[in-house]
């Protein structure tokens, strides 16, 4: 490539050398792309053309200064990046958006400028990134600072440097200053290299008023009062991070703090007010930190950990190092109102994001495609942690739930492989789904239970261990990993091998299976005498021409039969095998502890078999969850004793009631209703109290909201009671935090009821418990109030703006708001849009809400016609797909099942 040596020009000239394809961009560069169409704000030629940055220019240090204003809610700042030249060049590209960049300069290795006139800078939006001309080259292997300054407005929405806000008891609203980055949003605070792969370090200055503190990932090393009355706060230099995880914060919280027994300061950051709704949050913190530290085996690399909650924020939380960023209701936890769905959740979610401090921080995934290994593994271990250090939460129970709703997702023909292509922000966004979280907590989950605990533990020390502070791949987690054999644990071999059975199995061949391709596998078993006959297939819920049915699966099945008192193991590699067995037997039970990710099937012999079984004795399989066959196999739940199981049936029941109500089906609707309050016995023991483990709270939550809603009137009549004994109490009474929400729903009803709990809400401190009264003033069947919620919603200050997408959700299973809420989303589209992005998971979470329970060609057509009307935007979602498909699949279900149903719930009630 041509290049021309540095000369001291004009600006008329510096024109030329910008329009000049010639000009020296590097062996890696694209110098097509002068002549490709992207052009630069300013007409000029953009020097590059892929959406992912050049190779030939590497950060390993920035110097960060910020000053945000929350009074003019702007802010403006510095960086200075120490840069590493891999390959002349006169070009440095990096990313920015929605940043005036107002100078730009390359200084030398003793940080002097290496011109006398301030650097052009071109702009190309599509890419989010800018382009800096440097006259002289920058010569490969020479040490290099690129200096810029830049200003801007603190964001509106939840990414970014954006403004946040919250009301003191006494109305006075304040201002914070906070910064959610991941995936590709650090670039709208400050110029930067904003991918994965660019780790470097962090040296962050912010200056602020005296009545502020400012938090990033690192201490404050040292405070410096300026002469116009600010203070500057200097943090340590941070460990090498990606960009996502670079946080700052400056607000008026106040914390409490606390350190573990390897001396890591801990402390949860809340607004004033809410400070004493902090102490939970703290103490979960510091156990769990502990028990990864001796899990993993490494020790949490940095001197401290602050959890903050962020009054407006759109996720659950955020891993940022050393500065994890949380909603409130993630976050604090206040007894009066928390239930234990509330605490577990605090738990789950801190569990969550303390994983990511190794899986995600320490070892980040090398691009987005694979970014199941952070959020795969952060939610497995959220499992694994909190089943270590809070045993009583039983949060094991909620494991099934996340890979039955995996299951739902990946039976999709519209469904992805683990590790996929993304490219874009959109496509980057929309890779944060269940896909990346729950189906890959479920392989992995598969996977321990499959190499044992012990091995699965060892595995990830190593993986941890060799990739720490850099990026890893997919195939890195079974390459040169997983070497392990039976006595031979430090085996050196490059293949992921483990004995099984005798012989040696490939774990990167079997794992593979999993990851990089889509589904879920039926598993069909047909039981002939002492042979057992299985077969695999793709398991999809709806079949279109042309669907791929020709998938195969390395599945670890696991069974049990009655003549077994222990499980039995086997690998189906193939589309069909056989097993024999002993003797013949009566029954055979294969996924008997609900580890493995696939679907079974029987045939007629083998599902009557379990279906009298449970008949007669439902502890007899020692399992958690039957799947199948679900009208005969449900029978059996009046005399389940658990509650997982509880749960699960009554939960399917309920999916059809809703249905069958929303499509009007009268005799069915009813007979579900009919039929589910034969479960009065079970409703009938829930006791209106916060009495029995977290697994009976959250039964006794359940039954008796599906039993007002159902309209039961033993239900109703005493959450009258209890509401009104509210009311009249005027706050000197608490209610029973687990039915607070049932309480809340019946209260509603009625105009006054809705009135005083919108009130209510306005004035509530407390994030759960106006939760749980955004739910119960939804739930009102006057399509007027409920408009004016979401108007309220859209507004954005009654109801903050973070809500809006639960709002949504929460009017749309209503039966009153099912058509208004779609109805509401077709209308603000572009608005809904604007406020939480394309591909985010709140705009994912409002198609798939409120679509989800459509069943008719009609609403079918409806939803195609808005998908093409917004076809610029639809056709970027992969989402659009998925609620189609949802769609699709429960026409079909209707066509094949409705009769069915009505005639069983007759059978079932004469």
């Amino acid at each position: 490539i041509f290049f021309l040596p540095y000369v001291v020009v004009s600006r008329s000239k510096w024109l030329l050398l910008l329009m000049f394809p010639g000009t020296y961009l590097s062996s890696e560069s694209n110098s097509a792309s002068v002549n490709s169409g992207h052009v630069a704000t300013n007409g000029l030629p953009f020097p590059w053309s892929k959406l992912r940055l050049p190779n030939y220019i590497i950060p390993v240090h920035y110097h960060l200064l910020l000053h945000p204003n929350l009074t003019t809610l702007t802010f403006n700042g510095s960086v200075k990046i120490e840069i590493d030249v891999k390959n002349n060049t006169n070009w440095v590209v990096l990313h920015s958006k929605a940043l005036e960049i107002t100078a730009a300069d390359v200084l030398d290795e003793s940080e002097a400028p290496l011109f006398d006139k301030a650097l052009p800078v071109l702009e190309y939006p599509p890419h989010e990134q800018i382009a800096i001309f440097s006259p002289q080259i920058l010569t490969s292997g020479e040490k290099y600072f690129l200096y810029l300054e830049f200003t801007a407005a603190l964001g509106k929405g939840f990414y970014g440097f954006y403004k946040s806000s919250y009301k003191t008891p006494d109305g006075e609203t304040r201002f914070l200053a906070s910064t959610h980055f991941e995936p590709t949003s650090a670039r709208m605070a400050f110029p930067c290299f904003d991918e994965p792969i660019f780790k470097a370090n962090y040296s962050v200055r912010i200056r602020r008023g005296p009545f502020h503190v400012a938090l990033s990932n690192m201490p404050i090393e040292q405070t410096v009062e300026l002469a116009n009355g600010l203070l500057e706060d200097r943090f340590e230099a941070s460990v090498q991070m990606s960009s996502y995880l670079v946080a700052f914060i400056v607000c008026d919280f106040r914390s409490v703090s606390r350190q573990t027994s390897t001396g890591i300061d801990v402390s949860v950051y809340a607004v004033p007010h809410k400070w004493h709704q902090t102490h939970y949050a703290l103490e979960a913190a510091v156990n769990i930190l502990e028990f990864y530290e001796k899990y993993f085996s490494i020790y949490y690399p940095l001197p401290k950990l602050d959890l903050i909650a962020i009054p407006d924020f759109q996720s659950g939380a955020m891993e940022n190092w050393g500065l994890t960023t949380y909603r409130e209701t993630s976050l604090l936890y206040d007894p009066d109102v928390s239930s234990a769905s509330d605490k577990l959740w605090v738990t789950m979610v801190i569990g969550h994001e303390l994983a990511h401090q190794w899986f995600g921080n320490l070892v980040t995934m090398e691009w987005w495609n694979d970014i199941w290994l952070n959020e795969g593994f952060a939610r497995y271990m959220e499992f694994v942690s909190v089943q270590a250090t809070y045993p009583q939460l039983k949060v094991e129970d909620y494991l099934l739930v996340t890979c039955f709703a995996a299951i739902g997702r990946d039976s999709l023909n519209s469904s992805r492989p683990i590790s996929s292509s993304a490219e874009n922000p959109t496509q980057i966004k929309e890779m944060f789904d269940t896909v990346s979280y729950d189906k890959g907590a479920c392989i992995l989950h598969m996977l321990r239970n499959f190499l044992t605990d012990d091995v699965f533990q060892s595995g990830i020390v190593r993986y941890l261990r060799k990739f720490k502070y850099r990026n890893a791949k997919n195939e890195d987690l079974w390459n040169k990993v997983y070497h392990i054999y039976i006595g031979h644990k430090d085996s050196v071999n490059d293949s992921l091998q483990y004995q099984f059975a005798g012989e040696h199995i490939d774990l990167k061949k079997m794992m593979n299976t999993w990851t990089l391709q889509k589904g879920v596998p039926l598993v069909t078993v047909k039981h002939k005498g002492n042979k057992l006959y299985i077969e695999q297939e793709r398991f999809l819920k709806t079949i279109q021409p042309g669907d791929p049915m020709c998938y195969l699966w390395h599945i670890p099945l696991t069974y049990k039969t009655s003549h077994s008192s222990t499980e039995t193991r086997h690998i189906l590699e193939t589309k069909s095998d056989m097993l024999v067995l002993n003797q013949d037997v009566d029954w055979v039970k294969f996924n008997t502890d609900m580890n493995g990710y696939y679907i079974i099937n029987y045939d007629t012999k083998g599902w009557n078999a379990l279906i009298e079984l449970l008949g007669v004795n439902h502890t007899a399989l020692i399992i958690n969850k039957l799947k199948d066959r679900a009208l005969d196999l449900i029978t059996y739940l009046k005399s389940e004793t658990h509650n997982v199981p509880l749960l699960q049936g009554i939960g399917y029941l309920e999916y059809f009631y809703k249905m069958m109500q929303k499509r009007n089906v009268y005799d069915v609707t009813q007979n579900l209703k009919v039929f589910q309050i034969g479960y009065s016995r079970l409703i009938h023991k829930q006791t209106w109290s916060n009495e029995g483990t977290v697994s009976d709270r959250r039964m006794r939550s359940e039954l008796l909201s599906l039993a007002c809603d159902l309209g039961f009137a033993p239900c109703l009549e005493k959450a009258r009671y209890f509401y009104h004994s509210w009311v009249k109490a005027n706050g000197t009474i608490s209610l029973p935090t687990d039915v607070m929400e049932t309480i809340y729903m019946v209260g509603a009803q009625d105009d006054s009821g809705w009135n005083y709990l919108l009130e209510k809400y306005r004035v509530s401190m407390s994030a759960s418990e106006k939760s749980k009264i955004l739910a119960a003033l939804a739930s009102n069947r006057d399509s007027s109030k409920l408009l004016r919620l979401l108007e309220l919603g859209m507004e954005g200050s009654v109801i903050r703006t973070q809500d809006l997408s639960a709002l949504i959700y929460y009017v749309a299973r209503n039966p009153s708001g099912h058509f208004l809420s779609w109805n509401f989303v077709k209308k603000n589209w572009n608005e809904l849009v604007e406020k939480f992005q394309l591909g985010s998971f709140s705009i994912r979470n409002i198609l798939i809400g409120t679509t989800g329970q459509f069943s008719s060609k009609e609403e079918l057509a409806d939803i195609k016609d808005f998908f093409d009307s917004i076809r610029d935007q639809s056709s970027q979602l992969r989402v659009t797909q998925v609620a189609l498909e949802n769609v699709e699949k429960n026409i079909l279900w209707m066509e094949r099942n409705l009769e069915a149903l009505r005639n069983w719930l007759q059978r079932m009630l004469d």
